[in-house]
């Protein structure tokens, strides 16, 4: 079931709207004392039930749950006292006396609180964690100042005495109770949200210090005034479970990607309100034990702050170090690394060049800054440089890879193998980040080994591998031509292979002659070879092939001597999606080209 919003909840409304009935139910209505801890026992259920339900709440952590379990117990013992109080208080009208039982379990609740929140485990380590108890010892003993100030100093005896002192043991555990909270809340791994634990950090001082604060600034505010003032804190502790409950599948969400110990404005507040309250306290010129109190604390305060300045200058200290030390190991591998890094802005612009410029580019790095990265790509890799800004589109943040060749000082393209990043989001970069390294061997290499895997090493014409690939990828209607040359093997024979070689180089360079772009020459073995003619109809392929056979039967000067070949040529045309049948048809029409001519040469001598 899906919770209602904070503005909307029944509960945190009907909350509030009691905090708004009590002050003139108390101060100018009926409401008594009776009434109040009746209020004060049914505020502790509804504690206990909250408490339970945050125990139990499935997006509760495994540590959360083990805190609250704590909470659940301390809130039971609270109602337990103040129920029997309650109780007390209608069997006996008109006393005032607070209990013994109650205040013992009021205590002991409070007392496994402070376990809870002490035991529960901080963020961050070492002297994060001495930063946060200095910041959490420095908020307590400001507050224990104002304790001192207006609950525990004084020259009251007897029951008065004994009753300041009982409230002051309550209060002091109250307080133990807020620094826990405080603690947690400065830790950044609290089992509650920050506005939760505020509220109930309020609520909790508030029943500490409210009524002594009251009785200090107005010297006798009146039972019903008083009551007014320790109603209002409880209800904030009920207020603060109920938000809590609200905002639990939000603070799961967040756990994970919670912050460690961090800063806040809570000591230097406690700071301020110290040497407010020992001007104050000085304002009738004389010293006692209430001033003498204050000024201990004030001093107390102000060593709590000089030790975390000083835990924290240290820190800084180490930190400078740390970063002086990380900036001479980048300045180092950049310098000495031999990839170059640029980063460019969305013209195009050089913003920044690593040293490795003159290694790579044979350019200093100074003279990089400022031109285009366009004007020094090759011309060839626009198509590559369009789909790079695609990629970098559909991946921001990630890095992209891409090869591309970028002009050398010395006029040559270098190969250079490029990751790219767009981090132009990032305001200490503000650009894109290009790590590019050298590979014009390795791509010549390749090169070289992908053109041996796909022409023929002889001649230079595409091989069989070659023109099948092409034939696969053509689409449109096509012709294949068959060559096989006449003649051949009489020169192998009588001049030897190396002449026989020279032929072959000498009609794959005349078939190349012939051919248009898109056209493709290809010798399939011995004295075979091919030519792929896409979209090119029968007649036109027919036409070609008398050509190619007329410029073939030419003498060609081989060895020192005049020599000369025919051709027998077959055309087949069709589609590619039967590759190999086109070219067995061609094959099939080459050979009955050759028996024809062999029938007519016995009858034409």
């Amino acid at each position: 079931m899906r919770m209602p919003t904070a503005a909307k909840d029944p509960v945190l409304l009907a909350i509030a709207a009691l905090c708004l009935l009590i002050v003139p139910w108390f101060l100018i209505g009926p409401g008594g004392t009776v009434t109040s801890w009746t209020i004060q026992a049914a505020v502790d259920v509804l504690d206990v039930y909250l408490a339970w339900r945050l125990a139990t709440h499935a997006r509760t952590t495994p540590a959360g749950r083990r805190f609250w379990r704590v909470v659940v117990l301390g809130c039971v013992a609270c109602a337990i006292g103040d129920t029997y109080q309650t109780v007390l208080m209608i069997a006996e009208p008109g006393t005032t006396r607070i209990s013994l039982v109650q205040t013992a379990f009021v205590l002991a609740g409070m007392g496994t609180v402070v376990v809870a929140t002490l035991r529960h485990p901080l963020g961050g380590a070492g002297r994060q964690r001495l930063r946060l108890w200095f910041d959490a010892a420095t908020v307590l003993t400001g507050v224990t100042v104002l304790l001192w100030y207006f609950v525990l100093a004084g020259e009251l005896s007897g029951r008065q005495a004994a009753d300041r002192w009982g409230a002051a043991a309550t209060a002091a555990v109250m307080l133990l109770v807020t620094f826990g909270l405080l603690k947690l809340i400065l830790s950044g791994t609290a089992p509650f949200t920050r506005s939760a634990g505020v509220t109930g950090s309020l609520g909790v001082t508030g029943t500490a210090l409210a009524a002594p604060l009251t009785t200090g600034l107005l010297g006798d505010p009146g039972p019903q005034l008083m009551i007014v003032v320790q109603l209002v804190p409880c209800l904030l502790l009920a207020f603060a479970l109920r938000l809590q409950l609200l905002q639990q599948p939000r603070l799961a969400e967040r756990q994970s990607g919670e912050p460690g110990p961090r800063s806040s404005r809570l000591p230097y507040l406690a700071v301020i309100a110290t040497q407010l309250l020992l001007v104050f306290s000085l304002r009738e010129g004389r010293i006692d034990l209430r001033v003498w109190g204050v000024a201990i604390g004030a001093a107390a305060i102000t060593a709590l702050v000089l030790g975390r300045q000083i835990a924290a200058l240290r820190d800084n200290e180490r930190l400078l170090g740390e970063l002086d030390e990380q900036k001479d190991r980048f300045r180092a591998l950049v310098q000495h690394t031999s990839d170059l890094t640029l980063v460019i802005d969305g013209t195009s612009a050089i913003s920044y060049a690593s040293p490795a410029a003159d290694r790579v580019l044979g350019i200093p790095a100074g003279e990089l800054l400022g031109t285009s990265l366009a004007d020094r790509t090759h011309p060839d890799d626009s198509a590559a440089v369009e789909l790079l800004a695609e990629q970098l589109r559909a991946n921001p943040g990630l890095g992209v890879t891409t090869q591309l060749r970028w002009r050398h000082a010395d006029g040559s393209y270098r190969w250079m193998d490029i990751v790219v990043t767009d981090l132009r989001h990032n305001p200490s970069v503000g650009g894109l980040v290009l790590n590019a390294r050298d590979v014009t061997e390795a791509r010549v290499l390749h090169d070289e080994l992908q053109r041996q895997a796909t022409h023929d090493p002889l001649t230079g014409l595409a091989n069989r591998a070659l023109l099948q690939r092409r034939l696969a990828g053509t689409t449109a209607r096509l012709s294949v031509l068959l060559i096989d040359l006449d003649g051949f093997k009489e020169i192998n024979d009588r001049h030897g292979h190396h002449a026989g070689d020279e032929v072959l180089q000498a009609v794959a360079a005349r078939l190349t002659g012939r051919l248009r772009a898109g056209e493709l020459a290809a010798r399939l073995g011995g004295d075979e070879f091919a030519v792929l003619l896409p979209g090119i109809e029968a007649a036109a392929a027919a036409k070609l092939a008398e050509q190619i056979t007329a410029v073939l039967s030419e003498p060609m000067l081989i060895a020192g001597s005049w020599m000369t070949v025919g051709a027998s040529i077959g055309v087949a045309t069709g589609t590619a999606r039967d590759d190999d049948g086109l070219l067995r048809a061609a094959d099939a029409a080459m050979y009955r080209r050759k028996s024809r001519r062999k029938a007519v040469e016995p009858a034409a001598r």
